[in-house]
């Protein structure tokens, strides 16, 4: 094999593909990537054996070929090399060695057999249907902070896709939860999307395909079985397995009948819920809402640090009351707020408190209180 290719774009593909290998393998060969040339194309891919990245760019092939290669260590070099560098790959089959070389800088990696690399077998892939990159991303956006982390419940350790109806209409929504918050946010449903079957993508490929949606601008091709899910974004492509569970029935969570409205301009909120948790504990970051007519004072209590309490402007009419939140999940639903006004509907201070943005209806937040 034999290859010269422009710095810039191996470092993107490299960069793509890279981020799926974990840092510590028992098995040798998923630390590396898998490289191919052929057809004037470098094309490369990575897998932890849940998720497989492949992307390719153009390249000069003097000799097509295929060899295995340290991830890490392979990125790292390309990374340091001299931007605008034309960078020549080298490799024969029987030494076991690839050659990189890039002006003065000669590197000689150890390489696996090719034929050891394991290769995702995606199977049949029955339903496909296209998003816009900006829609799939914030589809994502909307939803993956309240992705949970607790292994135990894994079938909450990623976006519960699938289609739905909101008020007759048919709906591509996405949902999370750890049990302490949900987030929803639904879409119109794309052609060739209806009567997909309700898949959970796990975090790890969710962020992933995040960092990919930062460098398209075109429409993103997905297919889905019951088992895998597949993300064409231009040359590059994820395939990632599904998790095997079932999701919880959320919408016996969602509250309906929540008739105290309270409601604040978004940032300031934000801003008073971040001034006033610095005095909070680490362990439980309570914040306690004081509601009045008129007006909405935050507070926190801690041992240790103090007290603290800011008052803002806010529309609320209904009877007194105060409740308890975890200032990091309003945080978290503030930040996805795009709109200039936060709606909570509350119900009482030990039941589940629904989050809208004021203008946009298409997502929604769930958050259970703490007792402050």
């Amino acid at each position: 094999m034999k290859l010269t290719i422009e710095r810039a774009q191996l470092l993107r593909t490299l960069g793509h593909v890279q981020s799926v290998v974990e840092r510590r393998n028992t098995i040798a060969i998923l630390s590396n990537v898998l490289i191919r040339a052929g057809d004037g194309k470098l094309a490369l891919s990575a897998t932890d054996m849940d998720l497989e990245i492949a992307g390719s760019g153009p390249a000069q092939v003097a000799t097509n070929g295929t060899t295995t290669a340290p991830a890490h260590t392979l990125y790292d070099i390309v990374r340091k090399l001299p931007e605008g560098a034309q960078v020549e790959i080298s490799a024969s089959g029987d030494k076991g060695s690839m050659t990189v070389r890039a002006g003065r800088s000669v590197f000689s990696l150890a390489c696996l057999p090719p034929e050891d690399y394991p290769l995702m077998a995606s199977g049949d892939l029955p339903y496909a249907f296209t998003l816009a990159a900006a829609d799939l991303k914030r589809l994502i956006d909307r939803t993956r902070f309240a992705i949970s982390t607790e292994e135990t419940r894994y079938y909450l350790n990623g976006i519960y896709v699938h289609a739905a109806k909101s008020e007759g209409v048919a709906m591509l929504r996405a949902v999370a939860t750890d049990g302490h918050r949900l987030a929803r946010m639904e879409l119109p449903l794309p052609e060739g999307a209806s009567g997909m079957p309700g898949v959970i993508v796990p975090r790890k490929a969710v962020m992933e395909l995040r960092k990919l949606l930062d460098e398209v601008s075109e429409d993103v091709t997905i297919s889905l079985s019951e088992t895998k899910i597949r993300f064409v974004l231009g040359d590059t492509v994820l395939t990632s397995k599904l998790i095997d569970g079932t999701f919880p029935d959320y919408d016996r969570v969602i509250p309906t009948g929540n008739d105290k409205i309270l409601e604040v301009v978004r940032k300031d909120f934000a801003d008073a819920v971040d001034r006033v948790s610095t005095i909070s504990t680490e362990k439980s970051r309570a914040v306690k809402l004081s509601l009045e007519r008129g007006s909405l004072t935050l507070s926190a209590t801690s041992p240790e640090n103090g007290t603290a309490s800011e008052e803002i402007e806010a529309r609320y009419t209904a009877s007194p009351i105060e409740i308890g939140f975890n200032s990091r999940y309003l945080l978290d639903i503030a930040q996805q707020i795009e709109g200039e006004g936060a709606r909570f509907a509350i119900a009482d201070a030990a039941s589940p408190t629904l989050v809208r943005d004021s203008t946009d209806t298409s997502a929604l937040y769930v958050l259970m209180p703490m007792r402050v």
